[in-house]
């Protein structure tokens, strides 16, 4: 109730640690008593164990095998409590070593692993969510841009009818998750990674959080680090139109969660008011005509701090 006042109106939660069939009457509770609602729920393919050498890509079969069942549960999960999505962040899977590693078959087993489950449980989206590094010393999907692949490669995998139906009609159903942290440690650039997936129809669901390039995955509070590529990510989603939900994704140190989350929402508040005010055809013409706006994109900036 105490978050819900402070603007929060929905969460994830990870199948099966956080969220399962034994305690989903929790999350449906708190959305009647509150209006925070479950919107996501990733799968836990990188917290047990059994998971160190990957999830849906182990060169175990076994393992596979139960990256496989989780899936399939979590998705089924998914489609009970009317979530939006499931959420895929593959942390274990991934290499270390580079000499001899077969690359293909890695990605095959962990895409054909992704489209089966799908099949068994059709009509639920899922978001993958890149990442560089960590836990893996190399993740599966480092960039966006390889997301974006992978999520193209497992649509074409799909074989039941009613997900061919979906997909023939239009929609995506293998889309991203990009996460602001996740981001930034391959040097990538905020609005640019963001429109890339948005101009494949593949914007989901985000995470908002702040990272210096490169680096260890800092879970910043939003606007801590970098804050003008993060009002300029702001500013791309509000032009093109994005409407689904904006994560928070922290990890809060030296304050209350409670202080964490109403720092996060006034900030993402406060970019958006920022964004505004700010003369958006002036600086579309800046952009579109260049050579007769010599400096006045950043004259606008200035004016508008």
């Amino acid at each position: 109730a105490d978050m819900a006042k402070l603007g929060l109106n929905g969460l994830e939660a990870h199948y099966p640690d956080e969220v399962n069939e034994d305690n989903v009457h929790l999350y449906q509770q708190l959305e009647k008593d509150t209006g925070i609602r479950l919107v996501g729920i990733p799968f836990s393919h990188f917290y047990d164990p059994m998971f160190e050498f990957g999830s849906l890509s182990n060169p175990d079969p076994k393992v596979r095998k139960k990256a496989k069942e989780i899936a399939v549960r979590g998705l089924k999960l998914v489609k009970e409590i009317g979530a939006n999505l499931a959420i895929s962040w593959p942390g274990m899977d991934g290499y270390r070593y580079l000499h001899g590693k077969p690359f293909m078959q890695m990605w095959d087993w962990f895409e054909a692993g992704m489209a089966e489950a799908m099949d068994e449980v059709p009509g639920v989206r899922v978001a993958i969510e890149p990442k560089g590094y960590e836990p893996a010393p190399n993740n599966i999907y480092r960039t966006t841009a390889e997301g974006i692949l992978a999520a193209q490669r497992i649509e074409k995998r799909l074989q039941n009818p009613e997900n061919k139906k979906l997909l023939a009609e239009g929609h995506a159903l293998v889309t991203l998750n990009p996460e602001v942290g996740h981001v930034k440690m391959s040097f990538e650039i905020l609005p640019a990674a963001y429109s890339l997936v948005a101009m494949e129809c593949r914007l989901a669901h985000t995470h908002w959080n702040s990272q210096p390039d490169g680096n260890y995955d800092q879970d910043n509070n939003i606007g801590v680090v970098n804050p003008h590529e993060s009002e300029a990510l702001l500013y791309a989603l509000w032009a093109i139109g994005y409407q689904e939900y904006f994560g928070i994704d922290i990890l809060p140190e030296n304050m209350p969660i409670q202080k964490a989350v109403s720092i996060n929402i006034q900030a993402l508040h406060k970019m958006k008011e920022r964004i505004a005010r700010l003369p958006h055809e002036r600086i579309l013409e800046c952009h579109l005509d260049p050579a007769n706006h010599r400096g006045e994109l950043e004259e606008i900036l200035i004016q508008n701090w």
